[in-house]
């Protein structure tokens, strides 16, 4: 068993005495009250790993009970055996209610709603709009996944039912939310028309809808008065932090914040090529020009340097490298308080391999926005470098309940973490997976043929060295320094000895 579950059950456990248990106080609350057990209230215990304390109870057997061993051959007196079978009957039910607890991911049992953002329709007559109608719905998505009493399901997830017919209550069911936001977009002229409706997904009841009429200019006092309807509609309480987080837009220039969806658009999608990212930096550069204090744009033009340098393109200068933290750290200097800015700043520094600072970096991102699932994404593979493979399977799992139609690194990103914890066959499921998301990235055929051999299976892995000589001929154990800034050396060691043992090349 795997997930954010399997670790509080983990750090529950390191709370118990030698041959002891400890229970959490859900599952107390579940348990009959008549049973031969005595149960110690611990109180509330903060657990590493987990934002909020955990209530926990230490149990021991009763004064003068005691519980038969399972193998013992005796017979026994009606009375007695009446009470084996009620004993037996409470331990299988602690099991089935702990498993319950250990599957459900423990941010699904929040008491606090949750929503996912559809994409909203172009109803303009441009249908190269769309851009701009997906824009307005990503800061909503943005300005949401900032408050720490709602969950919101990432746009990769909710923007997969674009042009589907499918009832509120069936994407409900399969994004594991209780409230849909869908809308619409009409801009014409120096004017925007935006129509949205608030959904439940347990009827299909619209709870709130409304259109407003405004010039361009006060669109992003638009975007701040729908943002503030959806949390008074959900009775959502806000610190006095978050609405002064919800009133600091990005920008106040409107062509500048086009210029940025229209960067964002030519560095998206499958397929990193020199063309489209130099566009989108060109781009990301016109709106700096427009407004010098658009931090976002400072971060989004250091990541797209970042991949250029990363791509190891020849005709890309050297000194890019600096520029990229250069800029990263410029909009963090600008808007220390955007969650985007920091995972900007967390990707320079990965791949400046200064891990302790892309952690710092990640860290402060989720914490300004607890529904950033590509920032707990982003936070595992770091993790995974530093050899945290439990901590990246928290993450990473995380990130799956707020993106549930997740991507292949997410999937990676796990079969990386039980490569390293010596769980080698569940590596490979997660790895394979992975690939048949995504059969081109390298980096998951390397952990997979790594883990054929730890199986043994030297045939699938050498098959897999094959696979990765045709598509990917640069990765040799040579290049791996330049790869993978792993700085467990047990695991470095373990990684390149299965390498070789496959037939990976010098």
């Amino acid at each position: 068993m795997t997930g954010a579950g399997v670790v509080l059950a983990q750090r529950v456990e390191q709370l118990a005495d030698p041959d002891g248990l400890c229970i959490t106080a859900a599952l107390h609350e579940a348990l009959p009250r008549h049973m031969p057990f005595e149960l110690d209230d611990l109180g509330e215990q903060v657990l590493k790993g987990f934002d909020d304390p955990v209530h926990v109870y230490r149990v021991s057997v009763s004064s003068g009970q005691s519980i038969p061993p399972p193998e013992q051959n005796y017979k026994v007196s009606p009375s007695s055996s009446k009470w084996q079978v009620v004993t037996y009957a409470i331990a299988a039910l602690v099991v089935v209610i702990a498993l319950f607890f250990w599957f459900v991911p423990w941010e699904q049992l929040a008491d606090k709603p949750s929503i996912a953002v559809l994409p909203f329709g172009n109803m303009s007559n441009d249908p190269n709009q769309q851009y701009f109608s997906d824009g307005i719905a990503e800061d909503i998505i943005t300005d949401l996944s900032q408050l720490k009493n709602l969950a919101v399901i990432a746009r990769n997830s909710s923007f997969t039912y674009r042009d589907k017919s499918v009832k509120a209550q069936d994407i409900g069911k399969d994004l594991g939310v209780k409230y849909l936001l869908d809308g619409s977009v009409r801009k014409e002229g120096n004017r925007i028309r935006i129509t949205v409706q608030l959904i439940d997904t347990s009827n299909g009841y619209h709870i709130w809808a409304e259109r407003f009429d405004r010039e361009l200019t006060n669109m992003f006092a638009l975007q701040d008065e729908i943002t503030e309807r959806i949390v008074s509609a959900l009775s959502v309480q806000l610190s006095g932090d978050e609405k002064q987080q919800l009133a600091n837009n990005a920008t106040n220039s409107f062509e500048a914040y086009d210029l940025f969806r229209q960067a964002q658009i030519a560095s998206a999608g499958a397929g990193f090529t020199k063309d489209r990212y130099a566009q989108a930096a060109e781009t990301y550069r016109r709106a700096i020009s427009v407004d010098p204090k658009f931090a976002r744009a400072y971060g989004a033009l250091a990541v797209v340097l970042t991949r250029l340098v990363n791509a190891s393109y020849s005709d890309v200068p050297a000194e890019m490298k600096e520029r990229s933290l250069e800029l990263a750290r410029k909009a963090v200097s600008i808007n220390p308080n955007s969650p985007q800015v920091q995972r900007s700043l967390g990707y320079v520094y990965l791949y400046r391999r200064q891990l302790n600072e892309a952690v710092e970096a990640l860290e402060r991102a989720i914490s300004l926005s607890p529904s950033y699932a590509d920032g707990y994404a982003l936070l595992a593979l770091i993790e995974n470098d530093m050899g945290q493979a439990e901590e990246a399977i928290r993450l990473i799992e995380k990130g799956m309940y707020l993106n549930p139609h997740y991507s292949w690194e997410y999937l990676y990103n796990l079969g990386r973490a039980n490569y390293a914890l010596g769980r080698y066959e569940r590596a490979v499921e997660y790895l394979q997976q992975a690939l048949e998301r995504n059969e081109f990235p390298g980096h998951p055929r390397l952990f997979l043929l790594a883990s054929f051999v730890q199986l043994g299976q030297l045939d699938d892995a050498e098959w897999e060295v094959t696979q990765l000589e045709m598509s990917h001929p640069e990765f040799t154990l040579s290049h791996l320094q330049t790869l993978f800034p792993i700085t467990d050396k047990e695991l470095l060691e373990k990684f390149v000895s299965d390498l070789k043992a496959a037939g990976l090349p010098e």
